[in-house]
């Protein structure tokens, strides 16, 4: 497959700055493969397509405020660090993007806070990523990161901060509310749209739910630049499939029930955890798996995702798993209809 094929106009309007006021109630669009039918609902509706020992999985990460906005030592210039991996946990290594980057060298100090409560020192220029920091601190790990969540702004995507300023809000709108597993600076987006009423709802009618957690980082947003897509590579992401997790999924499996996953990055990590029977199996580790068509998928039967840009990967997994045909009209569609597109923007459920 080639990359030009993954191109569409996204009018710029259609892109959401702001998730739907009330989680559960941005638009669905249902696309089924067999029939190949499109139905248009709201999310709350996912209830009607799911009963019992179905199993729906989802990305438990909690995405962290990695944004931080300091001073350079001695010129005060401003400099905006972003805060991609830690390294070392004691030694407070971490790996971030530095802008604007041609200002920072190695062996500058930045300092972040009103009172220089946390400085920075740059050791590495040279890793793929940007930049090594040492962050100096006194005090604990806990109230290390606990300084880094006063000050640190949530890591939006760009396609929103084009549009408006981060708010102090966007903490709560960039969260999934089930997120447990602190480590991600990208959120997994398809699983906003649940609500606690929502999720109360599918339990009572016997939907199981399996967590499992895949920290995803910038590199979803990375653009590609091959046409041919065999020859991209992606970012590794750390990755954890609990056993109580394999086991919900694989009983589902077992009764041929439907197993949904929610998201590119839920999908992502459950095709880089399979047996060769299509059983998912405990793993805890790091993936880099790029998913592009002809692609044949074995963990689930379901997907739910977000209508996502042209020429991404993430566009391109839904291709894999939808059926470019059937994608490619979905889209026409989605345009046509003004639903809201990307990050903040409505769901799509593929059965």
């Amino acid at each position: 497959m080639k990359l030009s094929q993954y191109k569409y106009h996204l009018p710029q309007e259609l892109v959401a700055d702001f998730p739907a006021k009330n989680r559960d109630e941005a638009r669905l669009m249902v696309l089924n493969r067999k029939t190949e039918t499109i139905e248009h609902r709201l999310f709350k509706d996912l209830i009607d397509y799911f009963g019992e020992d179905d199993v729906i999985v989802r990305n438990d990460t909690l995405v962290f405020p990695a944004i931080l906005c300091g001073r350079k030592e001695k010129t005060s210039s401003g400099i905006q660090i972003f805060l991609l991996r830690e390294l070392e946990r004691e030694s407070r290594l971490w790996d971030v993007l530095v802008d604007p980057a041609r200002k920072i060298r190695i062996g500058n100090k930045v300092y972040f806070g009103e009172e220089n409560e946390i400085m920075a020192e740059v050791i590495d220029n040279t890793t793929s990523r940007g930049r090594t920091m040492r962050f100096l601190f006194e005090g604990t790990h806990e109230e290390f990161k606990k300084k880094i969540f006063e000050l640190g702004q949530m890591p939006i995507p760009e396609s929103i901060q084009k549009i408006r300023n981060v708010i102090p809000e966007d903490r709560e709108y960039y969260q999934t509310i089930y997120a447990k597993n602190e480590g991600a600076v990208v959120a997994p987006a398809a699983g906003f749209h649940f609500s606690k009423l929502l999720i109360k709802r599918l339990e009572l009618k016997g939907v199981q739910f399996a967590d499992i957690t895949l920290h995803a980082g910038v590199g979803n947003f990375k653009s590609i630049d091959v046409e041919d897509l065999a020859k991209h590579k992606i970012d590794s992401e750390e990755m954890i499939i609990t056993e109580e997790a394999a086991n919900i999924i694989n009983t589902a499996k077992q009764k041929r029930k439907r197993v949904c996953a929610v998201g590119i990055t839920t999908m992502k990590a459950l095709e880089s955890s399979i047996y060769d029977n299509g059983y998912v199996k405990y793993f805890e580790g790091w993936t880099n798996k790029f998913i592009f068509p002809p692609y044949t998928f074995s963990a689930a039967n379901a997907f739910i995702t977000n209508f996502h840009p042209p020429l991404s990967s993430m566009f391109m997994m839904a291709s894999a798993f939808g059926g470019n045909d059937l994608i490619m009209k979905a889209y026409k569609i989605a345009i046509e209809e003004k639903y809201r597109f990307l990050t903040y923007g409505d769901a799509m459920l593929i059965i």
